[in-house]
């Protein structure tokens, strides 16, 4: 199919370029300080109003968990808040999803330059969008409520609110369209449109917005609480700059961002100069496609700056894969901060004045429109964190003691299974299920990686418990666990993964609708370092017509995919498929990259990981050359294991 040239669509993108602080917005009057106001702030009341700050942004997390109905949200903490000053630099991000915290400077800057004419920013305003070329979220499905401040009538700041909807539309339930070639296979992009206009809520854009989703009851309900995690800020900041005056605040907010700056700065004159490069790979755009996409990037450190340069990585693809200049800032990001900022102010205003980006657009993690977007966030965004997560990690490596915050890549993709039907009480349901937030962690330079710990971008990212998927939606577990060798092996062991295993049940239709989506089928993506091997890849099985129903009527829980029967089918990275009463859907989420060479691991170490079912005794014998005393694992056989390590550095030796 031929590419349409979209007229006017050039309009929609933006650079990583800050505002100039001296543009004017027509008529809009924004509160500015000057560098004698933020040097004037004294120590203590510096601290006082930064952590007050950072309290705002914890204050919107839980306003909109306790609003929320959607068990992404409530139970899984897939949202981002923020908050950004007059010109939309991100003062503060919270500690829940910082890829969608990452682009919501790109929004609040394109709403001041788009929206303060017409139809003009006033107080009591709130815009919605989802528009991924905008910024605010790296996909559809991430929809943004921002907010601008006044206090005595000029735009003070703005604060930012995003969430993950399980259903805005397009072709496909929970609107991953695996089949999807380009953005109009997916859920409309919404450019900044008012939503709350003088404080009261537009009735004619919420009906345009919930008119599109198969779950409009609960993605309202969603929408309500980003507007009331927002307006929860604005009453805690209103306080907070009736007390201290809007300068004093004002000024904290700035010397936040430039405290986040300096101290970044010579943490990075403290590391070696040099170039560190790595390569990403994702299997398959969409159903179908059997090509391999690859991200590239070579990371420069020049005295006190970081330049990604990505260069090299593939054009955009016919799928669904692709992410804009927002995803590919989404991947950069929370590695920065959770690896080089995790002692400095998350301000990340401030943090990307230390960096430079070369992305040629055109490009699958700079795609222009209108590609395919669907899955941007766990897919090119994701990946672009992998290749990034291992040049930072490297680059840290280098230093004694910052070597300390590296590690390797983490849980390398995002395990997506998407159910939709009829649930157990008649009602319509669309949900994501978020076991995979259960992913292992990357080695440490000194320790093994957290064993189903989670993911690196979401810190508190949690996993619903099973009795709250299965009151919510109808499903029966027959398992949820961590899984033996799914850590990436090295001298320090990557986190494991786990799995679930589940059937259809209690569903007045008999079945559920299924859509699956998860890369790192054809190539491991957690990679190791320093010799330590990549975690395992991700396997998915599809178990037709199976015998469980069977079994526990007999009184038997099966506990293995061989106890199942039926017919075993294993799923490619998309499909999307019905699930009827006897079937059975089981999924296997990655762990973490491994550190150092596993031949280096301490033996008991290895015992110590089979007897405790993280790793298998043929593991042991062949990959860490461990001799186990028993195949209990209990303890481990030293003079065998030094036998056979010799015999496997031999063999290595005959191989180069």
């Amino acid at each position: 199919m031929p590419v349409i040239p979209i007229a006017g669509s050039e309009r929609f993108g933006q650079s990583e370029a800050p505002l100039d602080p001296d543009e004017s917005f027509g008529d809009l009057a924004l509160h500015r300080v000057d560098a004698q106001a933020i040097a004037g702030v004294d120590a203590l009341t510096y601290e006082v109003i930064r952590h007050r700050l950072v309290a705002v942004t914890d204050d919107m997390g839980e306003a909109i968990k306790r609003m929320s109905g959607s068990v992404v949200v409530t139970d899984c903490n897939d949202f981002g808040a923020a908050i950004m000053d007059e010109l939309g630099e991100t003062v503060q991000v919270g500690l829940y999803n910082m890829q969608l915290g990452s682009s919501l400077d790109m929004a609040g800057r394109w709403t001041l330059r788009n929206r303060s004419v017409s139809p003009g920013i006033h107080p009591g305003d709130q815009f919605l969008l989802n528009d991924p070329w905008i910024g605010g979220g790296l996909h559809q499905n991430d929809v943004t409520v921002l907010a601008p401040l006044f206090y005595q009538g000029q735009l003070f700041c703005w604060t930012g609110a995003v969430a993950h909807q399980v259903d805005l539309g397009g072709v496909s339930p929970g609107s991953w369209s695996v089949d999807g070639r380009d953005v109009f296979w997916e859920s409309v992009p919404i450019p900044p449109v008012t939503i709350v206009e003088r404080g009261r809520l537009r009735a004619d854009t919420e009906d345009m917005y919930l008119r599109r989703s198969r779950v409009p009851k609960l993605v309202g309900l969603d929408l309500r609480a980003k507007i009331g995690a927002n307006n929860v800020a604005h009453e805690r900041l209103t306080t907070l700059i009736d007390k201290y005056g809007p300068d004093t605040v004002k000024a904290v907010m700035k010397r936040m961002m430039d405290d986040a700056e300096t101290r970044l700065r010579a943490k990075l004159r403290m590391l070696p100069e040099g170039e560190w490069s790595a390569v990403a790979h994702q299997d398959g755009g969409r159903a179908d496609d059997r090509q391999v996409h690859k991200i590239v990037v070579r990371m420069t450190k020049r005295s006190d700056r970081l330049h990604f340069d990505f260069t090299g990585t593939d054009p955009q693809v016919e799928g669904i894969i692709n992410c804009t200049l927002a995803g590919l800032r989404g991947g950069i990001l929370p590695i920065l901060l959770t690896m080089l900022c995790p002692d400095i102010p998350w301000a990340p205003g401030g943090i990307y004045r230390c960096v430079d980006i070369t992305s040629e657009p055109g490009t699958i993690n700079n795609c222009t429109f209108p590609a395919g977007i669907g899955k941007a966030s766990v897919n090119s965004a994701w990946a672009t964190q992998n290749a990034v997560s291992e040049t930072v990690a490297e680059m840290l490596a280098t230093h004694p003691e910052l070597s300390r915050s590296a590690t390797s890549v983490c849980s390398g993709t995002w395990d997506l299974t998407l159910l939709a039907g009829v649930d157990q009480r008649g009602g319509g349901f669309a949900t994501m299920l978020c076991d995979a937030m259960a992913g292992g962690l990357g080695a440490k330079v000194d320790g093994d990686g957290v064993d189903t710990g989670g993911v690196n971008c979401i810190p508190m990212g949690r996993t619903a418990d099973v009795e709250i998927n299965e009151f919510s939606f109808p499903m029966l577990y027959l398992w949820r666990r961590e899984e033996v060798d799914s850590g990436g092996p090295g001298r320090y062991r990557g986190g494991v993964g786990g799995s679930s295993c589940f059937i259809p049940y209690d569903s007045p239709a008999q079945g559920v609708h299924l859509v699956v989506s998860a890369n790192g089928k054809a190539l491991p993506q957690a990679s190791g370092l320093a010799g330590g091997y990549p975690a395992a890849t991700q396997w998915d099985v599809l178990i037709r017509d199976s015998s469980v129903r069977r079994r526990l009527a007999e009184g038997v829980i099966p506990s293995r995919i061989e106890d199942l029967g039926g017919h075993t089918d294993t799923v490619p990275p998309h499909l999307e498929t019905d699930l009827g009463a006897d079937d059975v859907y089981f999924t296997h989420w990655q762990g973490g990259g491994g550190l150092g060479d596993p031949l280096l691991r301490e033996p008991e170490a290895v015992a110590r990981d089979v007897a405790l079912g993280k790793v298998s005794p043929q593991a042991a014998e062949r990959v860490y050359g461990v001799r186990l005393a028993d195949q209990a694992g209990s303890d481990a056989d030293a003079e065998e294991t030094e036998r056979l390590r010799h015999h496997l550095r031999q063999e290595r030796a005959r191989l180069t």
